[in-house]
């Protein structure tokens, strides 16, 4: 089973993929968390070091190179593994992206979304922006504005695969978000068998 979280930075992602790897092997079920990463913390992070702004284009296709390689290699581990998969993060993410710089969907990404294994259950943890903004803020790792979360959120809103993904509420704390999770993809197991 595959399960894929997706939101605006400060939803909770990787904290969520990482408790349900841990909630699914304490119970002795297999479970694997797969990264999709596109680098846009490191590149924001290294320009902000060096007082750069890569134009949105530029940004978008290196972020995109990334994302891609990530998801077809988590993909290709997927497939050999035999049990409960969590990916942190999609190619819906990186739609969700261009959609906020203005930038044109492209045909690469959606065939890609077409053309890849569907995932057993799409799930957007959806979080306010300003509570995403504190958690940001209290990480301290990197900057996001509350403008920014807005149009990200907006923006992943907007896309025709929202329809199609499970809304998780992720204002509340991990625990209660876990509990969510966990009763979610045991109702879309149940459904599956």
């Amino acid at each position: 089973m595959i399960i894929v979280l997706t939101g605006i930075d400060g939803s909770g992602k990787t904290t969520a993929a990482h408790d349900l790897v841990a909630a699914a092997r304490a119970e002795g079920t297999k479970a694997l968390l797969l990264s999709n990463y596109a680098g846009r913390r490191r590149m924001s992070l290294l320009g902000a070091r060096f007082g750069v702004r890569f134009p949105s284009q530029l940004a978008d296709a290196a972020e995109t190179v990334i994302r891609v390689a990530n998801v077809l290699v988590s993909h290709a581990r997927a497939r050999q593994f035999p049990g409960l998969v969590i990916m942190d993060r999609h190619l819906h993410c990186q739609l969700a992206l261009r959609r906020t710089r203005g930038l044109p969907r492209g045909r690469l990404l959606p065939r890609l979304i077409g053309a890849l294994p569907r995932p057993d259950l799409m799930v957007y943890l959806d979080v306010s922006p300003e509570r995403a903004h504190e958690r940001i803020v209290a990480r301290g790792t990197d900057e996001e504005s509350l403008d920014d979360l807005r149009a990200l959120r907006d923006a992943y809103r907007s896309l025709p695969e929202y329809t199609d993904f499970v809304k998780i509420d992720a204002d509340a704390p991990p625990a209660e978000v876990l509990a969510r999770l966990t009763q979610t993809i045991g109702q879309a197991c149940a459904l599956k068998v």
